[in-house]
């Protein structure tokens, strides 16, 4: 892989900060943008269905004054950040590409054009701290392999296939892989698990104030069935045509749904008391004589996760609530994903260095161990790197440890 010269920031400020780059039209239809975020072209009409999938717009202007600019909407094509027009805008005239954000471009409507708060494409922004995995690919194949080398000689494929392993174990427990998504519980107490999901991290409802609140899971508190088989008389599964057990609806999650919450977390009130005192006295719960299980005293809420059905669960509290789901993926998901922080790209590559040569046959054993050692150093710097600590935030925390309680 070749070494580039001068700097790595290749993007100009507009580019960056406003998310658009512009070029003075010379007639041959062809123009070259050098975003760090690749182009994504669905259609070139704007009635076409597919023209939602574009990451970009195109605008033209005479004279490049702001206000003058005015979408492109005739042919053109967009192919490794080469975009070409079917007819060639007039020389001398303006272009300008616009990278979209969540709600479409807005170039063209602008007083200073490409300079209005929120107006780049928001994966554009923080590129410069991530690698992408194809040039980590590149350099591990340009370093560490070749004569003279640990590795002499190998297939791409096998390094494509190390370095997407490695990414997804540091995914899980290592780099900042976090995603979240806000979600609104429907009437039915239960959400969609995400498409890319591996495991959650944190589960919250938003109060009115966009302040956020633990959900706690009710692992100890009930269950979502894998299979509920529909039963005969005699408690058997009944079978359809091609001897499938008939599935039903689960009566466990049903009673979840509409459980009360009071009863669970110990806030009830004296009417709830008295209606259910036969049910107080023998529940596991609330302890009468001893007082509340400290693992049910909150009033936030409970959510279990419905691995059949690919669903969470919620407590009967929580209806039409907004919540933050927090979860993780393994880095691998979408293009996006598959780039790694600097600072955890040498100990991915000291992965692949190791994980190759541990499975090749009549490997020195000195050096796979010596290699486990130096990939073992490096995934824990960083971690320490890459969690973030900062001291000015202990100590803001520990503030309260001065504070005078009064009796």
């Amino acid at each position: 892989m070749p070494i580039p010269n001068g700097g790595l920031i290749t993007e100009t400020n507009e580019q960056y900060y406003a998310g658009a780059q512009r070029f003075i039209s010379d007639g041959n239809g062809v123009v070259t943008t050098t975003f760090n975020t690749a182009l994504i072209l669905g259609s070139f009409d704007p009635n076409a269905l597919n023209y939602t999938l574009n990451n970009f717009k195109l605008y033209t202007s005479p004279t490049g004054l702001p206000g003058t600019y005015t979408e492109y909407i005739l042919a053109y094509t967009a192919t490794s950040n080469v975009i070409t027009f079917a007819v060639a805008p007039a020389a001398g005239s303006y272009i300008a590409v616009q990278l979209k954000i969540l709600n479409g471009g807005s170039f063209g409507v602008e007083d200073a054009p490409g300079t209005a708060t929120g107006t780049a494409a928001e994966e554009n922004y923080g590129s410069y701290s991530y690698t992408p995995l194809t040039e980590v690919i590149d350099g591990f194949m340009a370093i560490y392999v070749g004569e003279h080398k640990l590795i002499a000689d190998i297939k791409r494929t096998d390094a494509i296939f190390h370095a997407k392993r490695g990414l997804q174990e540091f995914s899980y427990d290592t780099l900042k892989s976090i995603k979240s998504q806000e979600l609104t519980i429907s009437p039915a107490l239960s959400a969609t698990i995400p498409q890319d999901y591996v495991n959650y991290v944190n589960i919250s409802y938003i109060d009115s104030m966009g302040v956020k609140h633990p959900i706690y899971p009710a692992n100890n508190l009930t269950i979502a069935p894998y299979e509920v088989p529909l039963q005969d008389e005699d408690g058997n599964p009944t079978m359809d045509n091609f001897g499938d057990n008939l599935e039903g609806s689960s009566q466990t999650l049903e009673r979840w749904a509409s459980a009360n919450d009071s009863l669970l977390n110990g806030n009830i009130t004296a009417e709830e008391y008295f209606a259910y005192s036969g049910w107080l006295t023998g529940n596991p719960f609330l302890g009468q004589k001893y007082g509340n299980d400290p693992q049910y005293a909150q009033k936030n809420g409970w959510f279990n996760m419905n691995e059949r059905d690919g669903t969470i669960a919620f407590s009967s509290n929580l209806k039409d609530r907004l919540i933050v789901l927090e979860y993780i993926s393994d880095g691998l998901a979408y293009d996006l994903d598959m780039r790694i922080p600097k600072m955890a790209e040498d100990a991915l590559y000291a992965h692949m260095l190791y994980s190759i040569l541990a499975s090749r046959i009549n490997q020195p054993e000195y050096v796979i161990q010596r290699l486990k050692k130096d990939r073992s150093a490096k995934l824990r710097n960083a971690k320490i790197r890459l969690s973030n600590i900062k001291l000015s935030e202990i100590v803001q925390v520990m503030r309260g440890k001065s504070k005078w309680i009064k009796s």
